[in-house]
């Protein structure tokens, strides 16, 4: 298999198409198409089906892009690597977290980091499922549960409370809960849709339910920052991550005496970035303003 061949497939099977494949690597619609094919005649087996609105990877290809897509993406890693300053941290890195956290707690404080480290570029990734790092969809992650991943390094950054939550104009209306079976009197904010980005972080729907079954809410939204302006804005209770309600100085905190669920968040990455320097001052950074030394 011809090296040359295989970046025009990898090319094409991330594009979906070939006129988008070209355009990545300056290369013509036909220049592109003849090298697929060539490929394909070399291997004696098709690699993608071509219809009208694109390309779609057979299953003979898709078993190829699962191989050069993890040569390439070792490959991008090593020249990262080697590239990488040995006096000073430099180069871009690509952090992912959840879009709560993300927007809530690291955006206000980006700008602390990019301001003493004017070398190091960030693309920031805010994404509530997983990214996989050993793939290079990231460099690095900050996620809100144990990496389940293997062979990637950890370090445990914070435990995060969630705590109840609402508005003084929504006391003001309906009052204050004086007990956890009070909640089932209320209105609730709640996090909906399939994949929450804490553990969790539903915990009041059953706290307040009755009979075993969950309270329904109020208001549900897939985002942890819209969570905590609907609870601002006094559309109900909810409970959120402590980050998250710092953004609105105003809320009150209800049944502060109750035990709540915590969030327990992680550094991650993987073993081929452990002698990396932009990993190792973002790291200092994440723990420095957490607080931790």
């Amino acid at each position: 298999m011809d090296w040359d061949k295989l970046r025009v497939f990898h090319a094409v099977a991330e594009a979906g198409s070939f006129t988008h494949a070209g355009d990545v690597l300056n290369l013509s619609q036909s220049a592109v198409s003849r090298q697929i094919s060539a490929l394909e005649d070399v291997l004696q087996v098709p690699l993608f089906h071509r219809h009208a609105r694109g390309l779609i990877l057979t299953e003979q290809g898709e078993t190829l892009h699962k191989t050069v897509r993890e040569v390439f993406s070792k490959l991008e890693m090593t020249q990262t690597l080697l590239t990488e300053s040995k006096e000073k941290a430099a180069g871009r890195l690509r952090v992912t977290t959840t879009t709560g956290f993300g927007s809530c707690w690291l955006m206000p404080r980006l700008h602390k980091f990019m301001a003493v480290n004017p070398d190091i570029d960030i693309c920031l990734i805010l994404e509530d499922n997983d990214l996989d790092l050993g793939m290079r969809e990231a460099d690095v992650a900050v996620r809100m549960h144990a990496p389940r991943q293997p062979d990637l390094i950890q370090r445990h950054l914070a435990d995060f409370h969630l705590p109840i939550f609402a508005a003084p104009l929504y006391i003001e209306k309906y009052g204050q809960p004086k007990t956890l079976e009070d909640i089932a009197n209320h209105q609730l904010v709640l996090f909906g849709e399939h994949h929450p980005p804490v553990a969790h972080i539903n915990w009041l729907a059953e706290a307040g339910g009755r009979n075993g079954a969950k309270q329904q809410a109020r208001l549900e939204v897939n985002s942890m920052a819209a969570m905590a302006s609907a609870i601002a804005s006094g559309l109900g209770i909810g409970s959120i991550p402590t980050y998250a309600a710092k953004e609105f100085p105003d809320l009150v905190q209800i049944l502060p005496e109750v035990s709540t669920p915590t969030v327990d968040a992680y550094f991650v990455y993987p073993e081929e970035l452990r002698s990396s320097k932009r990993v190792a001052v973002f790291r200092d950074f994440l723990m420095s303003e957490l607080g931790i030394r």
